[in-house]
């Protein structure tokens, strides 16, 4: 995997007037799974709304301990996804047309849990499930990995981070430096100004003929 699929080159998109052009109208997808990074999500959604995009967060039910749907809801001015089960649209019980529908997806936090169950194929929550009828030919999805450094560097971490970049996932990320668990290391999520970044060169690249 090259260095540009891991870490994005970085630009001055954080500032919503300037991500304006560039995700005004788009249909982005936020899935948020359970790490204490969750936090730093809200600054992304409320930053892409201010900038004209059509946010849709998606949430782990580990990731609803961290932060409230009710924080993403009121950023974004959508419903917020908790549960495989939840019918707001009878028409697709299974979510489909937020994968279908979605310019963009991004997983930030995306624990060492989620990468194991997007490597295996598994779809037992409602992010991955939305995740698993995205087509990445036509859209991409923008990986910020979050997690101690130990399980960052765990042997089967690795084959995932490897095996994922071959299925076509692109990464943000992971950040070195200070962590929760009052460790210093690499795994931590890259800042929100750094996935935006992402976001908006991922979308550039991705609207070129």
């Amino acid at each position: 995997m090259s260095e540009s699929q891991r870490n994005p080159r970085q630009s001055p998109a954080a500032d919503p007037a300037v991500l304006r052009p560039v995700v005004a109208g788009k249909r982005i997808l936020v899935g948020v799974t359970g790490g204490i990074a969750a936090y730093k999500t809200a600054t992304i959604v409320s930053r892409l709304a201010q900038a004209g995009a059509n946010v849709t967060v998606a949430m782990t039910d580990a990731a609803t301990h961290f932060v409230t749907p009710l924080t993403f809801q009121s950023l974004s001015a959508n419903h917020v996804y908790t549960s495989s089960w939840e019918h707001v649209d009878s028409k697709d019980p299974q979510h489909i047309s937020l994968a279908s529908g979605a310019d963009l997806a991004v997983v930030a936090p995306c624990t060492m849990d989620c990468m194991a169950k997007l490597a295996a194929g598994f779809t037992d929550d409602v992010v991955t499930l939305i995740l698993s009828a995205v087509d990445r030919v036509r859209t991409p999805v923008l990986l910020a990995p979050a997690m101690n450094t130990v399980m960052w560097r765990q042997p089967a971490t690795q084959r995932n981070f490897a095996r994922l970049a071959e299925d076509g996932f692109r990464f943000i990320g992971p950040g070195d430096g200070w962590q929760a668990c009052r460790m210093v290391g690499e795994g931590r999520m890259s800042e929100p100004e750094d996935i935006l970044a992402a976001i908006a060169q991922t979308l550039t690249l991705s609207s070129k003929p």
